[in-house]
């Protein structure tokens, strides 16, 4: 009696109220012919550096004390030493895109990949700016949706038995999980490498095929009386249809996520067996075959949890084991969608929350550098073997065609169909962007 007469009319009210806001703004996607039907989210967690990677700088900078003035929060004057970088750079394919000894197999595939080197953001510390390059927004003064749970709402599902939107790996945050205030129904649904993919999908042991049955009908016509009696409440609602999905997912997802299906030739294309690629490996076939049966957008977290393992503030030699890891299973995958005829309708990016600077923290390391970096994207209409933007003489600051992420939020929408424009909700009365400022970037797209 008290939850009804009391939070329960209030509960009641304002799910209705938020249910009819979403029914406005819906969004009904595609708003033209989708160059890509899947993107594949590759998130690199900590802060990749683009100098010793894909970015070459020569080293006659070496040593000099650089004006760093205005970095991260610190508007004191400040001068730091510029490190060398110990990496060497190979020219690739017919493109002849230099590529660090570090990314060998990547290299291997360079023409078709367009190398975004001009890249910026505004936030220098781990869990802002991965608000703001998952969310599109600095802060949280709204619960901001990240950016696969627009995707889902947007273009909703094209396998009813399987999430519109799948995370595979830890991520550094939950926010790279979240549908904020776009709902539950549209959150990320976690899934891991290994024999478990998904939790609790698999019945436990024990009873007949016909018990199952009789326990997922009478299941049934319990969430049926659920809903009616809740009928108003929408996070109700999203939570009922995300058991109802696990429930299909019990008879389609098992088979989905069972790579010991694959030949060996494939797995071996991603390192499976190898011990420093194996379980990167086996994430990405796994994204794979979930573009494969129709999975609108799937996030791969490397190194996830805390700042994440690519924060190389100690050694940037730290970065080795961590590009080893990666190396062969991104250049598998981007071989395998080729060689499946997926490539030309599967977007792939890599990127991180920024990049790193060229100076030293005292130490052989580098530091957070949100002014410069490097992403890169390949297949869904992207140009191949490219190299757009450029950082300053060292790699601290973008100085040509600068793209701030807003920018590669456009592109991944527009290759899916969507208008950045048109990619907007009410929330509170006000009416909120995924990018609030922000174009494709035309200059690399096919």
């Amino acid at each position: 009696m008290i939850h009804r007469l009391g939070g329960g009319f209030l509960g009641l009210a304002m799910g209705g109220l938020r249910a009819s806001e979403e029914a406005a703004d819906g969004i009904a996607g595609p708003h033209f012919a989708p160059r890509a039907k899947s993107v594949i989210f590759l998130f690199m967690c900590g802060g990749v550096s683009h100098i010793d990677t894909f970015d070459p700088k020569d080293n006659k900078h070496a040593g000099k004390l650089i004006d760093a003035v205005g970095f991260g929060d610190n508007l004191a004057s400040m001068r730091r030493p510029v490190i060398p970088c110990l990496r060497t750079f190979t020219r690739h394919g017919k493109s002849g895109i230099p590529v660090s000894d570090w990314f060998p197999h990547v290299g291997g595939v360079i023409d078709d990949i367009a190398v975004v080197r001009s890249m910026w953001c505004h936030e220098s510390n781990h869990f802002p700016a991965v608000i703001e390059t998952c969310t599109g927004h600095q802060g949280r003064q709204f619960d901001h949706p990240t950016f696969g749970s627009w995707i889902a709402r947007a273009l909703g599902t094209a396998n009813r038995n399987l999430p519109v939107f799948v995370s595979i790996g830890r991520p550094s945050s939950p926010v790279q999980l979240t549908g904020g205030y776009l709902g539950a129904g549209v959150a990320a649904t976690p899934f891991q490498s290994g024999d478990v993919p998904i939790a609790n999908l698999v019945p436990s042991g024990g009873g007949s095929a016909a018990d199952r049955e009789r326990s997922m009908e009478m299941l049934g016509n319990m969430n049926r009386a659920f809903r009616e009696e809740y009928a108003i409440n929408s996070d109700i609602q999203a939570r009922l249809r995300t058991y109802e999905l696990a429930a299909r997912m019990q008879l389609s997802a098992p088979e989905v996520v069972d790579i010991s299906r694959e030949p060996e030739s494939v797995k071996s294309l991603y390192g499976i067996g190898a011990p420093a690629t194996d379980d990167f490996g086996r994430q990405l076939l796994l994204a794979r075959r979930l573009v494969d049966q129709g999975v609108r957008f799937v996030q791969v977290c490397h190194a996830g949890g805390g700042n994440g393992g690519w924060d190389a503030h100690g050694d940037i030699k730290s970065h080795g084991p961590l590009c080893r890891a990666t190396d062969q299973p991104i250049a598998g995958l981007l071989k395998d969608l080729k060689q499946r005829g997926m490539l030309d309708q599967t977007l792939v990016v890599w990127t991180s929350e920024f990049g790193r600077t060229p100076w030293s923290q005292n130490t052989t390391g580098r530091d957070h550098n949100p002014k410069g970096y490097t992403s890169w994207l390949a297949g869904g209409g992207i140009r191949g073997g490219i190299v757009h933007g450029a950082t300053d003489e060292v790699g601290y600051k973008a100085v040509q065609d600068r793209h701030y992420y807003s920018d590669l939020h456009a592109t991944i929408l527009n290759q899916m169909g969507l208008s950045p424009q048109r990619m907007e909700i009410t929330v509170a009365g006000r009416k909120v962007r995924l990018v609030e400022d922000g174009d494709p970037i035309r200059q690399i797209i096919a």
